[in-house]
Order: C-alpha cells, then structure tokens, then sequence
C-alpha cells in the first residue's frame, strides 16, 4: 500500500454568542479547524485535526508514494518541516488513522493497549463570578465528572481565590479541582507581563490550602529555574508544557525538576509518535502524563488514545464549557461528539483507528480553505 494524497482543508464555524476565552483578551466570534486527509492507493483514508498545517504547502512530495505504515520515518520527515517552518502535527494524527483502519484494530490498542477508557476531567474556558462557577461545579458533579480545571484570569488573583472557594464551598471534595494560571504564554496581541516566582508563590500557598490537584502554568515557559524552585517550596504539583515545541525540551523540563505533570498536546506537539516518547520519560521518572487538548474533538479523540493505551494518567482534559463552549461547537465537524459517560470516563471502542467520522456536509458549508 502506498500514499496517494494528502487533502488539507480549512473551516470556520460562526460563534453567536462569541466565546470569552480566559486566556484571550478578545471574545471569540468563530472556531476555526483543520482537516487533513490521507489517502492510499487502496482506497482506504486516514484523518485527523488540530494545528494549521503552516508550511506543510510543497511538502506532500515527502510523503506520497510511500508505506503508510512507516510512521517512524514519517515523524522524522514532520520533525525536521517543524523545524524549518510550522507544527504539522495532525499529519501524524491522520497517520494513525489510517494504520488502525490497515490493521483493522483501534490506535489505543496498536498503542499498546493498556486500556480502552480514561477518566476525564471538565476543563473550563471562562471566568465566571463565584456563585456561577459553584453552580457550574455542581452541574459537572451531577453529570459524571470526578475532576474540574478552573481558570485564574481575573486581574487579580485574589478575585481568583474566591471563585475557588464558591466551589470548594458547593462540591467540597467531591471534585478534585485543578487550577490553570496561563502564565506560560500569550495570544500574539497580549503584551501583559506573566507572574514571577514571587508572585506565583503565595498563590500556590492558597491553592494548597483548598487542596487543589496541580496548578497550572504558574510562570512563563522559560522560566524553568522559577518552576524547579516554586515545586520545591510547595506541595502542589506544578503542570505545564502544552505549547512546548521540542522534545527535548521535556527531557531538560523533566531533567531539571521543573515539573510534576507533564501537558503536551498531540495535535499541537509531537504528534502521537513523538508524545509516545514523552509518556515514557514521565512513567520511567515517576511524573504525571496527561496531555492538553484544547483543539476539537478530533484533537481530544488523538490523544485519549495515546493516554489509554499507553499511560497511567489519573485523568484527561476534555474542553467543555456549556453554553459557550460547547460539545456541538467544539465537534462540529464529526458526525458525533466525543462524550463523557455517567461514570466521568471516556471509553473508547474497537473501531478500527480513531473511531470519529467526518461530518462532510457541515465541513463544506464552513470550509474556508
């Protein structure tokens, strides 16, 4: 079997009302998505979503007239790409896509199959007072949920305490609460200057007074000697590495004893080739892998796989905000939105590959590109 062709389409849905993201400080009024498609010369195709695909233009040449199933060489071709131009990582989501459909079996289990379902926790996107968030809290509660991440973005942290509290006050410890301080980076627009140790230390303090699980990108990606010291002087794990390029740079992350919990995203870093490594480096040094997933449901569909299979994780992000972030807007183009059981889990099927399917009439109506 051979690579014949490799499609990269755009699409925009409409956002009305928009989405007041927590770390962007424009309101959202569309959700972009890219669909990427690998066919064969037998007719079978693989796909996958997530980053933009810049810079891949004139690289499909790499690519087509070769093994499918040759992933690792693959990975290398989309590896040096990433270094001269952009993150082409759904390329390699659709790769193993399509190895599960060659092989008839689910990535989870090609992965290694450790288990077919993770937990999942609720990862908010807005700034709610703290008597909506308490009542959000209790919503998530009564849907399955065992686990909520709150975001931290009010101007002063201390406006962010008490939102904490409402809903420590509500749920009590019936939910394990996580907190994420986006202090490791900024949309292209914002010149606001992130936290220093100093000043993410005795947030930390108040974070291990209401038992938080992991506080989240408490200092800026580079900061890496302000995360090794803050992880020293508290006991709440510190996350972080969702946009982190590299591997090697999570080697160094995890070298330096920067980190507690380890957050790639496979559609954004890696691919699940690549993130398959960084698993193994958190099991063998004792740290949490639980990978970011804030892209689309295709996105969180990748790297559920690649938790499930392969890694011990306690839980996975599942990006999930109604009203305004929405399983029908985060999954627009599937046929069917990932979904959380009434037990919190997301339990993947023996469906060969991923196991989405393309919605191609809403795609058409919102392509873009």
């Amino acid at each position: 079997m051979k690579i014949t062709g490799i499609e990269i389409t755009h699409h925009r849905l409409p956002l009305d009302p928009p989405f007041h993201a927590s770390w962007d400080s424009k309101p959202r009024t569309s959700f972009d998505a890219t669909i990427v498609r690998v066919t064969t010369d037998e007719g079978v195709t693989g796909y996958g979503s997530g980053d933009t695909m810049t810079g891949f233009a004139g690289h499909e040449r790499l690519f087509i007239g070769e093994d499918p199933m040759a992933i690792e060489r693959h990975y290398r071709i989309l590896s040096n790409i990433q270094f001269h131009y952009g993150r082409c990582w759904p390329l390699d989501l659709a790769l193993w896509d399509l190895a599960g459909k060659i092989t008839g079996q689910p990535v989870w289990k090609l992965l290694g199959g450790l288990s077919n379902k993770v937990a999942a926790y609720a990862s908010s996107g807005t700034l709610r007072k703290p008597e909506e968030l308490a009542e959000a809290a209790e919503a998530y509660l009564g849907q399955g949920f065992k686990a909520l991440k709150i975001r931290f973005h009010r101007g002063d942290w201390r406006a962010d305490i008490k939102a904490l509290e409402a809903v420590r006050g509500r749920v009590g410890h019936k939910l394990d609460l996580m907190v994420d301080c986006n202090q490791g980076w900024r949309m292209s627009w914002d010149a606001y200057a992130p936290w220093s140790l100093k000043d993410a230390v005795p947030v930390a303090r108040e974070l291990e007074r209401l038992g938080v699980y992991w506080m989240e990108e408490p200092l800026h990606r580079s900061d890496r000697e302000g995360m090794r010291r803050l992880r020293e002087m508290v006991d709440v794990r510190i996350a972080g590495g969702e946009m982190t390029r590299e591997l090697y740079e999570f080697r160094d992350l995890i070298r330096d004893g920067c980190l507690d919990v380890l957050q790639p995203d496979a559609a954004l870093v890696g691919g699940i080739t690549g993130l398959r490594r960084v698993a193994a480096m958190a099991h063998e040094n004792n740290l949490v892998f639980t990978p970011h997933t804030w892209t689309n449901g295709m996105g969180v569909a990748a790297n559920v796989h690649l938790t499930a299979g392969l890694a011990d994780a306690p839980f996975v992000e599942f990006p999930y905000d109604p009203p305004e972030w929405s399983l029908p807007r985060r999954d627009f183009m599937m046929t069917e939105p990932l979904a959380v059981g009434s037990d919190g889990m997301i339990t993947l099927s023996d469906a060969p590959g991923m196991g989405y399917a393309l919605d191609e009439k809403v795609l058409e109506k919102t392509r873009i590109g």
